[in-house]
């Protein structure tokens, strides 16, 4: 904090100010208030970026709302009468900074741009996108990497183009990133063991396949020749094997969630995808059993308004059913639509988890 502001908030403290002052100066927004400058006719939230005014000139307002009635009209920078909208175009931001940097960057440089502290942005941050700002981070350079080892001609030349400054940073990292090891995935899988076998639920066949992380695939249909095509296309040179008695009990653990997905699945998943595809599949889990929310309103929370294309883009793309549950997801004025395993299934798996 600079010597300026530190000046006013020692004088608010030593003339009795509303305690509440400090929050504006230090552009601290929680949501609990909102302050009106009195020479204006404007009121603000605690986050503005606008120029700190006189305390003297403030008065303090429980909510917008409140500061309307008493003849004040909202900022047009930080929009404060908009729950959320300015936090949203924080995040935005912050993510697209992160996207497009070419080295790392600091939580302390994020949330100086955004103009909050770093506690504060942090849980701004991981609330809209489901994710830390890390973790974010961390996301987009395993979709970088999975990209640049499909193009490059070497695995050090697509560690190098991804970002890494050095081979030794991503090979301690690559088995979490890509689930094998970089030069398997170049391979299309090659050598990576996945075991999988077909059971039937009330939903029909259910195609269940574990990696060494975890379940990587649960898929739904009528045909369980076309359930076992569908697997050899999601890894084409992986080694895929049968289960044996020990797998069928995993099967028959799996058939359990789907016809009661409200019980939970307490099993290690291995969920591969870009990293968009990451932060969308995080925000479905996310959505309690039961409850459906829109592809625009996935959108919002995971701070990108205008991608509910590309969410259901993501939906389509999940390969994990129920589990990661993109039959919760449905069109803005609540219709079932748009279900990788078919709508029918998808209207099954609502009434199952509302009890119907």
């Amino acid at each position: 904090m600079n010597k300026k502001i530190t000046r006013r908030i020692k004088s608010a403290e030593a003339r009795g100010l509303d305690p509440r002052w400090n929050a504006v100066v230090n552009r601290d927004y929680d949501g609990r208030f909102v302050y009106a400058v009195k020479t204006t006719g404007v009121y603000c939230r605690p986050g503005c970026p606008s120029r700190l005014p006189g305390p003297h000139n403030v008065a303090f307002y429980a909510s917008w709302r409140d500061a309307e009635r008493a003849g004040f009209r909202a900022c047009r920078r930080c929009r404060s009468n908009e729950p959320g909208t300015r936090h949203s175009a924080l995040v935005a931001a912050a993510c697209r900074s992160i996207v497009e940097a070419d080295a790392k960057i600091g939580l302390e440089a994020l949330a100086a741009a955004a103009n909050l502290s770093r506690f504060h942005f942090h849980r701004i941050f991981k609330k809209a996108t489901g994710l830390t700002p890390k973790a974010y981070a961390a996301a987009h350079r395993t979709e970088r990497v999975r990209a640049a080892l499909l193009g490059a001609s070497t695995v050090t030349e697509a560690i190098y183009d991804a970002g890494f400054n050095s081979a030794g940073r991503f090979y301690e990292k690559s088995g979490e990133m890509l689930g094998m090891t970089p030069r398997a995935f170049r391979n299309g899988g090659l050598d990576v063991e996945i075991t999988f076998a077909i059971g039937s639920c009330s939903l029909g066949a259910v195609l269940v396949a574990r990696s060494t992380k975890g379940i990587c695939a649960i898929l739904l249909g009528d045909d369980p020749a076309v359930l076992t095509r569908d697997i050899h296309g999601l890894f084409p040179r992986a080694e895929l094997t049968d289960g044996d008695a020990e797998f069928a009990a995993l099967v028959a653990q799996v058939v359990g969630f789907v016809d009661a997905p409200q019980q939970g699945l307490d099993l290690p998943l291995d969920i591969r995808g870009t990293a968009f595809q990451h932060r969308v599949w995080q925000a479905l889990r996310k959505i309690p059993a039961g409850e459906t929310a829109s592809y625009a309103e996935i959108a919002r929370r995971i701070g990108a308004p205008k991608a509910a294309r590309a969410v259901a883009r993501a939906c389509a793309k999940n390969a994990i059913a129920v589990a990661i549950p993109c039959h919760r997801v449905v069109c803005t004025d609540g219709a079932i639509s748009g279900y990788r395993w078919g709508t029918a299934r998808k209207r099954a798996l609502l009434a199952k988890e509302r009890g119907e």
